[in-house]
């Protein structure tokens, strides 16, 4: 006579509970890793929009501190290149127009100020942190690393728009954000191998 195996049905929960606590453990240093990142990155987001909050003013429209420090400091770089750089308060939207020799190149608003790029990059080393000491010391430079070059991507771009202004659109929607996003992705690159300290670890 055969013998017919099965499962009781009493035994099934055991047996997925087994299945799911070994797939959690596997998967644990990834699942930590995306649950680190994102709650990183809504609670910088939160903070920062609660910062913006400060400049909304019914009709009103004011670039916000870190813009204009953004607008500042790439109107003197231009100065430093010997272009002639004057900044004008813009009043359709909260920004600052970029005067260069005396023609209007750019319009620098909250979304050029690379604070998006920067909460993205901080998100990414907290979510794969190692020391905290050395966390926050990468974090710190790599910050003011991405916000110099941003400033210096923004005077480039006003210095290739004033002399090809027909490449506008390619210079402005590809090369230059390929060129601050490739730097972060190398941040983020030299981070994990280099000072995370996860890799030697393994």
């Amino acid at each position: 006579m055969t013998k017919i195996g099965f499962v009781c049905q009493s035994e099934l929960p055991i047996f997925e509970k087994k299945k799911l606590k070994a797939l959690l453990q596997e998967y644990k240093p990834f699942l930590l890793f995306l649950a680190k990142f994102f709650v990183t990155y809504a609670l910088l987001t939160a903070i920062y929009e609660f910062y913006l909050l400060q400049y909304v003013s019914g009709m009103h429209f004011q670039a916000d501190g870190f813009t204009l420090l953004v607008s500042e400091q790439v109107q003197q770089l231009l100065q430093f290149f010997g272009y002639l750089a004057k900044l004008i308060p813009q009043t359709t939207e909260a920004g600052m127009l970029l005067v260069v020799e005396q023609k209007p190149i750019a319009h620098i608003v909250e979304g050029c100020n690379a604070m998006s790029v920067i909460i993205l990059f901080v998100a990414f080393v907290i979510a794969f942190s190692g020391k905290w000491k050395t966390t926050l010391v990468f974090v710190a430079l790599g910050s003011l690393f991405i916000h110099a070059l941003n400033v210096i991507r923004i005077a480039f771009l006003c210095m290739a728009l004033l002399h090809y202004p027909k490449y506008r659109d390619f210079l402005h929607d590809i090369v230059f954000p390929l060129f601050i996003y490739g730097v972060v992705f190398l941040l983020w690159i030299l981070w994990v191998f280099k000072f995370s300290g996860h890799v030697a670890k393994k």
